[in-house]
C-alpha cells in the first residue's frame, strides 16, 4: 500500500473501527434469544447502539416499526462511510447501498399488487438517506397509480424503466411479480460487478473478496431454489442467474441447472464448507442448513478483512455487510418474540453463528 493509500484510508479505518466495536456482543445475542418476550427484546436493545432509534412511544413500536427503526442505523452508517471514503472506493459504497433502493422498489411493487395503502408500504421499506431514483414522492406516485403497468410508467426515464418494461410481458403471462423482481435483481448485480471491476490493485482485490462471497452465495442459492422448489427448466435457471462470479462460476450454475448432484457442486466450490448432502430434497431441510453455512462463511470472510493491512475499501465494505446481517438476525428475533415463538424453535438459527467482533 502506497503512503497515499494509507493517508486516504486512515480516517475510514478509524471510523470503521469505532463502528465495529459497537456490534452486538455474544452475551447480548444470547440474552436476546432467551428474552422472555418482545418487550424484553426492546429493553435489551435499549442498552445498545440501537437505543436512539427506538425512542418512540411504546404503542408506536410495533414489530414492523421496530425493524424499520433499526434499519435507520444502517442508513446512517452508509451515509457516514460514504462521506469519509475516498474515490474510487466511495462510488462502490454508493453502488452497494443502491441494493436497498432495489429492494424498496420490489417492496413497492408487491404493495401495489396487494392493494396496500401508502402507509402500509412505507414501513416495509429500508430508510434511505440518499435515494437515487425512488424518492418518497416517486413511491407515493407509484402507489397511487393503482396498478403495476401505471406504476412502472412513473419510472420512465430512470435506470429501472427499461429493465421492468423488458420483463413486463412475462409478468402478464405468468400473472406473477417474479419476472419483474428477478430482472431487477440481475440488473443490479451486473452493475455492481461492473463497479467492482472498475477498481484497481488492493481495492479491487479486497472488494472482490468482500462482495464476491455474498454475491456468489445469492447466485448459488437462486440456482438451487429454482431447481428444487420451483422446478424450473435448465434454460430458465440459466436465464435467472448470473454467468459470472468470484468462486461460483457459470460452469457451476450450469451443472446445477442440468441436473448434476447439487451437494457435489457445492463441495467443489466450497470444499471446507459444512454443507449438507440432501440439497436436492425439498423437504429435507438441507437448503436451510446450506444458507446458514454460507451466512457463517460470509461473516467469517468479513471479519477476516479486519486482520492485516486495513487501508483499503474492503474494511468499510466488510463492516456494512456485518451490520446488515446483524439487523437481519435482529429481525428474526423480533418477529419470533412478537409471535411468542419458543426459543427452542428458532435458537438453532443462531447456533455457531458468531456475529460479534469479540474474537477478531
Amino acid at each position: 500500500m502506497s503512503p497515499r493509500g494509507v493517508t486516504a484510508y486512515s480516517l475510514v479505518n478509524a471510523t470503521v473501527r469505532a463502528l465495529y466495536s459497537n456490534l452486538l456482543s455474544s452475551t447480548t445475542w444470547r440474552a436476546l434469544v432467551q428474552a422472555e418476550d418482545y418487550d424484553a427484546v426492546l429493553t435489551l436493545l435499549g442498552k445498545t447502539v440501537y437505543a436512539s432509534y427506538l425512542q418512540l412511544e411504546r404503542p408506536l413500536l410495533s414489530p414492523r416499526r421496530a425493524v424499520y427503526q433499526l434499519r435507520w442505523h444502517l442508513a446512517d452508517v452508509y451515509e457516514k462511510l460514504i462521506r469519509v471514503t475516498p474515490d474510487p472506493g466511495k462510488q462502490l459504497l454508493i453502488d452497494l447501498w443502491d441494493h436497498y433502493e432495489v429492494d424498496n422498489l420490489k417492496a413497492t411493487l408487491r404493495g401495489i399488487e396487494a392493494g396496500a395503502s401508502l402507509d402500509q408500504v412505507r414501513h416495509l421499506l429500508y430508510p434511505m438517506r440518499r435515494a437515487i431514483v425512488l424518492t418518497t414522492p416517486v413511491i407515493e406516485q407509484m402507489v397511487r397509480a393503482g396498478d403495476i403497468d401505471r406504476a412502472i410508467g412513473v419510472l420512465r426515464g430512470t435506470l429501472y424503466y427499461p429493465t421492468l418494461m423488458h420483463a413486463l410481458t412475462r409478468y402478464h403471462t405468468e400473472k406473477s411479480l417474479f419476472p419483474l423482481e428477478v430482472a431487477l435483481d440481475l440488473d443490479y448485480r451486473r452493475r455492481l460487478w461492473q463497479s467492482i471491476d472498475r477498481l484497481k490493485g488492493l481495492d479491487h482485490e479486497q472488494a472482490l473478496r468482500t462482495l464476491g462471497v455474498p454475491l456468489d452465495a445469492d447466485n448459488l442459492l437462486w440456482a438451487i431454489r429454482y431447481r428444487v422448489y420451483h422446478r424450473l427448466s435448465a434454460e430458465e435457471i440459466i436465464n435467472y442467474t448470473l454467468p459470472l462470479g468470484y468462486q461460483v462460476q457459470d460452469v457451476h450454475i450450469r451443472a446445477i441447472a442440468n441436473g448434476e448432484d447439487i451437494a457435489a457442486v457445492v463441495h467443489q466450490v466450497y470444499p471446507n464448507l459444512a454443507a449438507p448432502e440432501n440439497l436436492g430434497d425439498a423437504e429435507g431441510g438441507g437448503l436451510a442448513q446450506l444458507e446458514r453455512a454460507l451466512q457463517q462463511h460470509i461473516v467469517d470472510t468479513c471479519r477476516s478483512v479486519f486482520l492485516g493491512n486495513p487501508f483499503h475499501i474492503g474494511v468499510p465494505l466488510a463492516y456494512v455487510w456485518l451490520n446488515e446481517y446483524e439487523i437481519r438476525n435482529l429481525t428474526v428475533i423480533i418477529e419470533a418474540k412478537a409471535s411468542q415463538v419458543s426459543p427452542d424453535v428458532f435458537a438453532a438459527l443462531f447456533e455457531g453463528l458468531q456475529m460479534s467482533s469479540e474474537s477478531s
